[in-house]
């Protein structure tokens, strides 16, 4: 009932975002609080993240063939529910991270690989064709909407430079002066003004401008590093729950980093996706820390459980 509520009071905050909410780069995700801004977004993943698990762990091993869509269907349509909360706002990015979210968790809890494997290269395709056909025909009513001007800016980076395509261009610049080495902490000449949102969405790129690709490349290793501790305590958890758990929260920095990455290198279209525990930003930043705490919480009730078998085998 616990998460029940908690889904209700997210979805509840998602809709109040989206018709109240402070609008920032063109989407509006931000409740303004006065002195802090509150992203619902953030507290989304976390709360799905415990609902999936919870009721994925129910299922396991009550999963039948043949009617496994029916079973799940519950799950899948409060977890679309959530994704076209943040897609209205507009967040792609947010809704992409959602979306790799639940297949991740799908995945874990046994569910066969063709059904996953279908759902990607279903989504792929009407994501890509859809975005091909919108950007042949180049319809007159886009031109002003900021989400469709970002994407073309991320198309055509060097002809938009002097508008939307400048935060991209500027990226390239930041981390072709840092070189391997960088040109030192605090020598960043692109976050004086020149790159927009630099200690935000794009502070990977100032790294790599003061430390250099290789201070980067050390700073996405530590994140990676952490993602395969976590891994291993959801591989090495006796319950479903707890590897679902952990899976999920590993899920959720993975493809944060993995879409911010992707936007500083130009490989993908610019969403706002912050890069976890270094950008700043506080919402991403709290329910990071909450969802490493519910990590360490695993961790905790396994080393119990391990004393209490030893302790009954003795």
């Amino acid at each position: 009932k616990l998460l029940l509520w908690l889904l209700v009071i997210v979805a509840g905050l998602l809709v109040y975002v989206r018709l109240f909410g402070q609008a920032v780069n063109g989407a509006k995700g931000w409740i303004n609080l006065g002195p802090i801004n509150i992203q619902p977004l953030e507290l989304a993943k976390l709360v799905l993240t415990l609902y999936l698990a919870r009721m994925l762990a129910k299922a396991d091993g009550r999963l039948v063939r043949g009617h496994i869509i029916s079973q799940l269907l519950p799950t899948a349509i409060i977890a679309g529910l959530l994704m076209i909360l943040v897609l209205v706002e507009p967040d792609f990015g947010g809704t992409a991270i959602l979306f790799c979210l639940v297949l991740i968790m799908y995945s874990v809890s046994g569910i066969p690989t063709g059904y996953i494997l279908l759902s990607i290269i279903g989504i792929t395709v009407l994501v890509v064709g859809g975005f091909s056909l919108i950007v042949a025909w180049n319809p007159s009513f886009l031109q002003d909407v900021y989400v469709y001007k970002r994407f073309i800016a991320f198309l055509h980076p060097f002809k938009t430079a002097a508008n939307e395509g400048a935060q991209l261009v500027n990226s390239y610049y930041a981390i072709h002066n840092g070189g391997l080495f960088g040109l030192g902490l605090g020598n960043s000449i692109q976050k004086r003004g020149y790159l927009p949102e630099p200690y935000t969405d794009f502070i990977l790129s100032i790294i790599a401008e003061e430390v250099g690709s290789l201070g980067a490349l050390v700073v996405l290793g530590l994140l990676f590093y952490l993602m395969i501790l976590i891994m291993e305590r959801g591989v090495k958890a006796q319950s479903q729950y707890s590897t679902l758990i952990c899976f999920g929260v590993t899920a959720i920095i993975f493809f944060q980093t993995l879409f911010n990455v992707g936007a500083v290198l130009g490989l993908m279209p610019i969403t706002g996706v912050t890069l976890p525990f270094i950008s700043y930003g506080g919402s991403s930043l709290w329910v990071l820390s909450a969802a490493i705490g519910l990590v360490l919480n695993v961790t905790a009730e396994e080393k119990i459980r391990q004393e209490v078998q030893a302790e009954d085998e003795y």
